[in-house]
């Protein structure tokens, strides 16, 4: 770590007790100057921090921040964690690397400068407010061995998060994940090599903590974050058990496919047997949603029967 940032987040743990603290008492702590924490302030801002400023008073966080323990993070993984206080994007840093990387390394961070998300959109990334996370995994097999992939991704995504005391949460097709209706997380799933025979995955996760109002206003849909739970969870806890959790849920899916996860699925699934409607560019279907196949295509039962889709530009809509 920085001294830069190691100066940052000494000021982000004397903000975190929930009460006001003066410049003075920040630049007596931190043996720096009143200018010097003044500029650390104003740069914790361009990374998204919200910071409450009130003149006779000095300064507050306007949200919770929770950080990743690094040490404790890579004494409770086996593999290799690379952990970053700011990073262009986890996904693109694994891309990178794939020459040097094992099934299960890691890499977190805690801001993201180009964070993405599906179909090009950016994934808002403030400075300790939300989970960014990847992971690696090599297929032998191709694109073809990992169909199916990123609907195992949401239910392991699901089942940790209700392991951390998260209710009311279910996936929409392929895998987002909503809390009260309103997406909570998602997943993006890059690949390189070659489709048809040994392939490199990267599966990125990005999980909502504690969205700030002014970062929320630059999302384009209904959001959810934590910070309404009673017990907010421990950010590093939550990288040790998605890491250990999507270790074993691959190698289930490696041995059986996707059919060993059809139970877990349709139990999270927020549109199974429900009339919904299937957006494809211009054209659209509409049915009963019946789940997904075996190959992770959502199924629709419609006039003609029941029918399988599948593909990047498919959109699931409540009729």
């Amino acid at each position: 770590m920085s001294d830069n940032w190691g100066r940052k987040r000494q000021i982000l743990a004397l903000l975190s007790s929930g009460q006001f603290v003066s410049g003075e008492q920040l630049a007596t702590e931190l043996g720096i100057s009143r200018a010097a924490v003044n500029k650390h302030i104003d740069a914790l801002e361009t990374y998204g921090v919200a910071i409450y400023s009130v003149k006779g008073r000095g300064y507050k966080l306007a949200n919770p921040i929770s950080l990743i323990d690094a040490s404790r993070l890579v004494q409770s993984i086996d593999n290799r964690c690379f952990y970053f206080d700011e990073i262009a994007s986890t996904n693109g840093f694994m891309l990178s690397h794939t020459t040097e990387l094992k099934n299960g390394d890691v890499c977190v961070a805690e801001y993201q400068s180009a964070g993405r998300g599906r179909r090009g959109r950016t994934w808002v990334s403030p400075y300790g407010h939300h989970l960014y996370f990847s992971l690696f995994w090599t297929f032998p097999q191709g694109m073809a061995q990992a169909m199916g992939l990123s609907l195992v991704v949401a239910c392991t995504l699901v089942e940790v998060l209700k392991s951390f005391g998260v209710e009311n949460i279910g996936v929409k097709w392929p895998n987002d994940i909503y809390l009260d209706n309103k997406k909570l997380a998602g997943i993006l799933i890059e690949m390189s090599g070659q489709a048809d025979s040994q392939c490199q995955l990267i599966i990125g996760v990005g999980v909502n903590m504690a969205m700030s109002e002014e970062q929320g206003k630059g999302i384009d849909q209904p959001w959810s974050d934590l910070s309404d739970l009673v017990d907010m969870p421990d950010k590093t806890a939550l990288v040790i058990e998605l890491q250990k959790q999507l270790k074993r849920d691959i190698q289930l899916f490696e041995r059986e496919g996707l059919a060993a996860f059809k139970a877990r699925w349709q139990a999270a699934d927020l549109f199974y047997g429900r009339e919904i409607r299937l957006l494809m560019g211009e054209k659209s279907v509409e049915g009963i949603c019946r789940g997904v196949d075996e190959q992770g295509a959502v199924l629709l039962e419609t006039a003609d029967g029941v029918q399988a889709f599948i593909g990047g530009e498919i959109s699931l809509r409540a009729r």
